[in-house]
């Protein structure tokens, strides 16, 4: 044996590589990562339309047409003439008029517009990168799969919106639940495939597998809370119990199973969607300053440490803007700012997630 190779036997392996982006993935995870700037903006316009009551000022689902807004008077008269046929103006509204109408109708317009406008920044790009032969594989089937997704999600806001053009002046909150949902889960698919293109890399399980099983834990655990909030937004339950930390002095509310079967309470009981988003939010916020700590205690990339800071002061800012909701009576500001805050801390719970699988 020689002397070079009695001396490389006493090195340590080498550490894992981390292959490098090449310009066509970094361009495709910037457009995603665009479409997932856009998407927050869609979230926070979204809360603000329900805030503000304006989802059902537009009666009729035009995907193509109807991004043209009313021009004239004639037109404003046509359109508020529609709406006057709603049980939201018959029963709530009653005493609106043209210029009151338009106060509700931009937001449900803008909030519609958004989702064209991104329609259309994903797919042009889309085909653009499948023309250039950019994507192909496995990846054109996921970028596939998420417009596949995005067209799931127009159909499903229209859904939702015919809810409350029947009977009731007021959506179906497992439908706006639904609606929410989805839309957490496009913004996940896109900000993941987005991480996997800017960073393809071998990562030490050894260092990172207990923090990768526990971040993703926590991101599930976060989403199950933006679904829960979607049912306390539903039904308005916000409004009820504005107490913190105890619900009108109670730690278990009385009436929280006051329905019948007593499982339609955890879909369809203010007091326990409510109860059961506060224990949710206080799950996290044991678990993430733990998985944090856990983080800080191991040797793990620079990466992984920022992902976790970054997890850890999302948490902070989202559980203040919640209980200011709550003992606030949920003003508009602070609740879209609370649904645009869920938003952040699942995006950075999934940014851990994927630095330490």
């Amino acid at each position: 044996m020689s002397h070079s190779q009695v001396f490389s036997s006493h090195l340590p392996p080498p550490a894992p590589t981390m292959a490098t982006a090449t310009d066509s993935s970094r361009a495709i995870a910037a457009w995603l990562l665009a479409c997932c700037a856009m998407l927050f903006v869609m979230v926070v316009v979204g809360g603000v339309t329900r805030l503000t009551h304006s989802g059902l000022s537009m009666v009729e689902w035009q995907p193509l047409v109807g991004a043209i807004p009313p021009l004239n008077d004639a037109e404003w008269q046509a359109t508020f003439a529609k709406y006057q046929q709603t049980p939201e103006f018959k029963l709530r509204n009653f005493d609106m008029d043209v210029d009151g109408f338009k106060g509700i109708f931009w937001w449900e317009y803008f909030h519609r517009l958004l989702g064209r406008l991104i329609g259309v920044v994903y797919l042009v790009p889309y085909l653009y990168f499948l023309v250039r032969r950019k994507v192909h594989g496995p990846l054109a089937w996921k970028l596939g799969g998420i417009f596949l997704l995005g067209a799931a999600q127009g159909a499903m806001g229209w859904y939702m919106v015919a809810s409350g053009l029947v009977d009731e002046p007021r959506v179906s909150h497992l439908r706006l639940t639904a609606h929410l949902g989805l839309a957490f889960l496009i913004f996940a698919a896109q900000f993941w495939v987005a991480l996997d293109l800017l960073r393809p890399r071998q990562r030490c399980q050894a260092v990172t597998g207990g923090i990768a099983r526990f971040s993703q834990g926590v991101a599930l655990l976060v989403f199950l809370m933006v679904l829960s909030g979607g049912l306390v937004a539903g039904l308005r339950a916000g409004l009820a119990y504005n107490t913190f930390p105890l619900m009108h002095g109670h730690l278990v509310p009385p009436d929280m199973f006051v329905i019948d079967p007593w499982y339609a309470n955890f879909i369809g009981n203010m007091a326990t969607v409510q109860f059961d988003h506060r224990m949710i939010a206080w799950a996290l916020a044991l678990l993430i300053p733990a998985l944090w700590w856990r983080v800080m205690r191991t040797a793990a990339a620079a990466p992984v440490r920022l992902a976790a800071h970054l997890l850890l002061a999302a948490l902070v800012i989202q559980f203040t803007l919640g209980v200011a909701t709550l003992l606030l009576v949920v003003p508009v500001a602070l609740g879209a700012a609370h649904q645009g805050g869920a938003l952040v801390l699942f995006c950075a719970a999934l940014a851990l997630a994927h630095e330490s699988s």
